[in-house]
């Protein structure tokens, strides 16, 4: 089996770092043309040659609608909307209104946002795939993560909507799941539950492992690859799927 993007256009939101830059390198190297976003343009400069970059925040609508405009005449066959935050780690009635309003504006309004001008062309050309990262807190519950999962269970409803919505005009909408995927993002979830509960963040480290049924961490290129697959003809008929590449997370907080 040789999966081979060769000839398509993809549109990767969060490419600088993580699953996202590791999507749009593996995309790259198997032929797609690949266009993707951050707002940390420092990051994006580090990409190769090739891979067109946009520094733009897809919480805001005008910003997602400009980058659209640029790219999308040429088409586009593909659309990982990866961008997301982590919100803070607190009891619910500490939660702002700001902080409440942040992650749903980046976890799950981007991902509107991105899909509505996409799916156009996508019906026009009676063919596309949307993959949403959902997250392991997108189908358990996160205790003092309310905001986060709380955007991430919307993920996983919005996916499994436009899979039916979309499904007759040959467009395909996947979820991922990633669980613990190592990282700097994961770092700094655990030293945000480690301060939030006073322990050791080794400690959070060993906990999260437990939680998960092969007891492992996962690397973003494992993420990637099986983004890469679903985009491909090897996944011309899944749709409507959440898929984790996380060895199983049983619990997101197990209790110690």
């Amino acid at each position: 089996m040789q999966v081979s993007l060769k000839g398509k256009r993809a549109f990767i939101t969060a490419g600088g770092a993580g699953m996202g830059r590791a999507t749009a390198l593996a995309m790259h190297k198997l032929g797609a043309q690949v266009f993707t976003c951050d707002v940390d343009a420092e990051a994006l400069s580090t990409l190769p040659d090739g891979i067109t970059t946009f520094v733009s925040d897809v919480s805001n609508p005008d910003a997602v609608d400009a980058m659209f405009d640029e790219f999308l005449p040429g088409g586009l066959d593909i659309l990982v909307n990866n961008a997301g935050i982590g919100g803070p780690t607190k009891p619910v009635e500490d939660v702002t209104n700001e902080e409440w309003r942040a992650c749903m504006s980046v976890c799950i309004d981007s991902q509107f946002y991105c899909a509505r001008r996409a799916v156009p062309t996508f019906r026009k050309q009676q063919h596309g795939v949307i993959i949403n990262l959902v997250s392991a807190a997108g189908i358990l519950g996160f205790p003092n993560r309310s905001p986060y999962v709380a955007a991430k269970w919307a993920v996983t409803g919005f996916t499994k909507t436009l899979a039916m919505e979309l499904g007759q005009d040959n467009i395909r909408v996947n979820g991922i799941v990633p669980g613990n995927v190592n990282g700097e993002r994961m770092e700094r979830v655990i030293k945000a539950h480690a301060e939030a509960e006073g322990i050791d963040p080794e400690e959070v480290r060993r906990l999260y492992g437990i939680g998960v049924s092969m007891q492992c961490y996962v690397d973003p290129e494992e993420i990637a690859d099986m983004i890469c697959f679903l985009c491909s003809d090897y996944g011309r008929h899944v749709s409507g799927q959440i898929v984790g590449v996380d060895g199983h997370t049983e619990t997101l907080y197990p209790r110690q």
